[in-house]
């Protein structure tokens, strides 16, 4: 059983593990995130592969987004490409949906908010896409926002190109089915790099924050690194210890971390120091 706070290099075997299972997990939870519209279950009868959903969701990792023609809640026009910069979640809901939709997209703005909390209010985009086509138009996922209640900046709830919706959903590894009541599917949430390449799959309406934090702050402390400035490297200092607490269930700066970091860079110093004056005094002898 992990302490409160682990240190660094265990929370990273944590992460590893957490992630080296998630295909596992996926399709254990799945049965609870699996509803038709009305919130019934899938019958037992024409129960999902839940194995074979996930490979299939798994197997996107790594791939491009595709550019798909999307239109925002206001009717304007907007393609993935316009949210290149910065790390990307994206939501698949149909509006239909009375139970399973509307609960993972609260707890989503639950998580969200506490991801910015900890890693800093305009650090990544989230997208809500609504792939029950032509029914999911701007107006209905306007009114799907309202009804959530989701005020948080940065969100977007987009309509896709009915034509190219098989697209979208093939592109995310998103698997679906009709049924007579609506869809079943297994709620994902899709995180994407600041290229535009797929990184992680979340699935579940719920799940453990470090689930969307962890890979979150693995792509903003490798841009901070790839731009070495001392703005840069304070970033990944931050980043590096910002720890999630499961005794709260939040996230918090460890800042005895910084304490740990300054005397190891102290003692660094201290060899290097050390070795350079034995080297000038070996060559004088």
């Amino acid at each position: 059983m992990p302490e409160a706070v682990a240190g660094p290099g265990t929370r990273c075997r944590f992460v590893a593990r957490l992630l080296g299972a998630l295909s596992i997990v996926g399709a254990l939870a799945c049965s609870g995130t699996v509803r038709a519209e009305g919130g019934e279950s899938a019958s037992p009868e024409r129960t999902p592969d839940y194995r074979q959903i996930v490979a299939t969701s798994q197997a996107a990792i790594g791939r491009p987004l595709a550019d798909i023609r999307m239109r925002d809640s206001n009717g304007k026009e907007v393609r993935f490409s316009d949210f290149q910069g910065r790390p990307l979640l994206i939501s698949l809901v149909y509006t239909g949906c009375f139970q399973a939709c509307p609960v993972a997209t609260q707890f989503l703005a639950e998580a969200v908010r506490e991801a910015r909390r900890a890693l800093g209010d305009d650090r990544f985009t989230v997208v809500s896409i609504g792939f029950n086509q032509p029914f999911d138009s701007p107006a209905a996922m306007a009114a799907f926002k309202r009804q959530n209640r989701i005020v948080e900046p940065g969100w977007h709830f987009l309509s896709p190109d009915p034509t190219q919706v098989d697209a979208l959903t093939a592109n995310l590894g998103f698997v679906y089915e009709a049924t007579p009541k609506g869809f079943d599917h297994v709620t994902q949430v899709t995180i994407v790099d600041a290229d535009g390449v797929i990184y992680r799959q979340v699935y579940g309406e719920n799940f453990d924050l470090p689930m969307l934090v962890q890979p979150l702050k693995q792509l903003l402390s490798g841009q901070a690194s790839r731009e070495i400035t001392m703005e840069s490297v304070w970033d990944k200092v931050i980043l590096y210890c910002t720890v999630y607490d499961p005794q709260t269930g939040v996230y918090r700066v460890n800042y005895s971390l910084f304490f740990e970091i300054f005397a190891g860079l102290t003692t660094l110093g201290a060899i290097a120091w050390f070795t350079i004056r034995e080297l000038r005094r070996a060559r004088r002898a």
